[in-house]
């Protein structure tokens, strides 16, 4: 987990990243393409970290996007072309997902809003966002969301599994 100070989480946890991906990814990804549409799922019951909103309970959640990918100078990017919008207003649109060449990968900065009890106002403070979607045999992309928040009464690490499931066209 990321839990050294926050100008090294970065660091660490791309490097965790970037180990996983090098031992765990499928070959033959040459010709990347995340195009159609797809159900997006975040897991967010088994959400883990060492943020206190990794600890609040929250349910499942999904959406239908779809995404066109282009490719250009060696370098290809999905970018949601339509879909649900996030519910939090600070979250970067388009979604871009570029391909490093093992997985899609999304890295972003927003505003986290915690949650710290009903009746009460949300905290915002700043984020950064790293979410990887990693193409599978079957089709599907499987992936994490995590989320190192910078202050407030949030502030740590979240971190959520993810997956894409393609939808059957009609």
């Amino acid at each position: 987990m990321c839990v050294l100070r926050r100008n090294r989480v970065a660091l660490l946890c791309a490097a965790l990243i970037a180990v996983f991906a090098v031992s765990s990814f499928p070959a033959g990804a040459e010709s990347p393409s995340w195009t159609g549409r797809y159900t997006l799922v975040g897991y967010a019951e088994q959400k883990t970290g060492n943020s206190k909103a990794a600890r609040q309970p929250e349910a499942q959640f999904s959406g239908e996007l779809t995404f066109v990918t282009q490719c250009s100078g060696g370098s290809c990017v999905a970018t949601v072309v339509d879909g649900p919008r996030p519910n939090n207003p600070t979250v970067p649109l388009p979604e871009r997902y570029k391909w490093d060449g093992s997985r899609w990968a999304n890295i972003y900065d927003w505003q986290w809003d915690c949650f710290v009890g009903d009746g009460f106002p949300k905290v915002w403070s700043p984020a950064r966002s790293w979410t990887y979607y990693v193409p599978q045999p079957d089709g599907t992309l499987r992936g994490t969301w995590m989320t190192e928040i910078y202050g407030g009464p949030c502030e740590g690490s979240v971190w959520m599994p993810v997956a894409a499931f393609p939808l059957q066209r009609q």
